[in-house]
């Protein structure tokens, strides 16, 4: 008998030791996942310029192909969120994969502005099902610490700006054509491919504690589907043309729908949780879209280009989100995002003004500042509400991801466009000169209204010095931008302090916890 159980508990030791490391290899595919959404997240940052060169584009016009970057991922996580219980996981990591794939060749085959915009598009769809899968999968793997696995699992974005920011720069100096450059985003696309799909999936929390699908639905609500919708609708709204009126009767009908059958405005934390995600989003993503192009100037000016400002905060957030667990541990998850979002106030804030080598240590304050944003807004939603499943955190991922699409880079485009317009116009003021009228003279439309653009074609005739004033007064216009979107962590701050008192009146922060389903005897 002793034997017999001694050869039962090692089959039984063998079996968790099998499951743990299938579980470890499952999180290092999702982590990889990420790695290749960086990849071609950092590849289109830096062929952004000479794209915009060849191809004529504006700066409100890269804005919106460094925005189609995320709303798709949007509706893409959105759709799979309601439907990943039913299909699987697997289902929508092949729908990852095709969409990474596809992407890649259409942007190698550009000829322009749209093909450009749709192949953008096509990997932003391809995250959202993606992120759909990752975040649940590793929140199901370690319930029990899932704001610092969150943490490391979205170290997987930093590392991958980091490995795709030295690839890129290496092949940029070597010469190598941009369509050459981006085939190298497939690499960590087939290496997540290899990894994951022959894994066992687990069964999400929600589903094992008995939690029925529109209880799950309830918890986002009416004003959550409203949030994450109108955002959809807006971004799709225009590039499809149509009126104001047309897009909030879209808004209206596709909400007031959801509405009736759920009967339930969502938990009003979440809701919070979800208005905060946009700006976080802005703050880190909005601003990591323009932060090779925002800092080419003054890096230019100590020898080096503008994306290793992007290599080196990526380096520093890919360490600490590795070692998140001291950190959140001593905070506490809502204490380590106040405290995130004071620092990157700091952080935008100096690198608003910063010049020379300055640049560096402004850049050290702002990494810090959005190291741990992500992932611990991620990990507070699913210990706060996991009654909500995978909707609820991938509807908070949804909404950032898309809010910063629609307002996040398109906003920072724009406001280097009104300032570089207005600024050279009071250049012209001062110094009886005419270049304002006869150099911004293009007219276009955007989100947030109409703008003026520098005439591509007069300005390549240009003399040296006009080239030269213009130049100084866009890298005004840049730091303006930078300056600008620095009030939207303030607005967190204020957001996450009421948080804390609330949970301090109620006896301070803890984790919610689901009891397994009951099963019948």
């Amino acid at each position: 008998m002793d034997m017999i159980s001694s050869a039962s508990a090692q089959h039984v030791q063998a079996g968790v030791s099998r499951r743990q490391s299938g579980d470890r290899l499952l999180f290092w595919g999702c982590f990889t996942v990420l790695v290749a959404s960086a990849f071609g997240f950092v590849f289109r940052s830096f062929l952004m310029d000479g794209w915009g060169i060849q191809f004529g584009l504006s700066k409100t016009q890269q804005g919106e192909i460094f925005g189609v970057s995320f709303w798709p991922f949007g509706i893409s996580i959105v759709l799979f969120s309601l439907i990943i219980d039913k299909v699987g996981y697997k289902s929508a990591m092949v729908f990852a994969f095709l969409c990474h794939c596809g992407s890649v060749l259409l942007t190698v085959l550009a000829d322009g502005y749209w093909m450009l915009y749709y192949g953008t598009l096509l990997f932003a769809l391809g995250n959202g099902a993606a992120e759909a899968v990752v975040n649940p999968v590793v929140a199901s793997l370690y319930p029990k610490e899932k704001t610092k696995w969150l943490n490391i699992l979205h170290a997987g974005w930093p590392a991958g700006m980091v490995l795709a920011g030295l690839l890129g720069i290496g092949l940029m100096h070597i010469g190598v054509k941009w369509t050459y450059m981006m085939g190298f985003i497939l690499v960590p696309v087939l290496v997540y491919g290899l990894m994951i799909f022959n894994r066992t999936f687990p069964v999400s929390e929600r589903v094992q504690a008995g939690v029925s699908y529109l209880d799950m639905v309830k918890e986002v609500g009416i004003g959550g589907i409203f949030i994450i919708v109108s955002l959809c609708t807006f971004q799709i709204g225009s590039l499809l043309d149509w009126s104001l009126t047309g897009k909030i009767v879209v808004t209206l009908a596709i909400t007031g729908a959801v509405g009736l059958m759920v009967r339930s405005w969502g938990r009003p934390m979440f809701i919070l949780l979800l208005l905060i995600m946009i700006l976080l989003a802005t703050t880190e993503l909005g601003t990591d879209s323009w932060i090779t192009d925002l800092m080419t100037p003054e890096m230019a000016k100590i020898g080096f280009r503008g994306g290793w400002v992007l290599i080196y905060t990526s380096i520093i957030m890919a360490i600490l989100r590795f070692y998140s667990g001291p950190f959140v541990h001593k905070f506490s998850p809502l204490g380590l995002l106040a405290v995130s979002a004071l620092i990157a106030f700091a952080g935008l804030q100096f690198l608003s003004f910063s010049t020379g080598i300055l640049i560096i240590l402004a850049a050290t304050v702002y990494a810090l500042g959005k190291t741990f944003l992500w992932g611990t807004m991620l990990g507070v939603v699913a210990e706060q509400f996991p009654r909500g499943g995978v909707l609820a955190l991938n509807f908070t991922g949804a909404v950032g991801q898309v809010g910063v699409g629609v307002i996040g880079a398109v906003i920072l485009g724009f406001v280097q466009d009104k300032k570089l317009d207005a600024n050279l116009a009071a250049y012209d003021a001062a110094n009886q000169t005419a270049l304002h009228s006869t150099y911004v003279t293009e007219e276009r439309q955007s989100l947030f209204g109409p703008y003026k653009v520098l005439d591509a074609s007069k300005l390549s005739s240009a003399a040296p010095e006009t080239l030269a004033t213009i130049r100084n007064v866009r890298e005004h216009a840049k730091k303006d931008a930078l300056r600008t979107v620095s009030i939207f962590p303030v607005i967190m701050l204020i957001g996450y302090a009421g948080m804390i008192l609330w949970f301090r009146s109620r006896g301070g922060y803890k984790p919610v916890l689901l009891p397994p389903a009951k099963t019948e005897a």
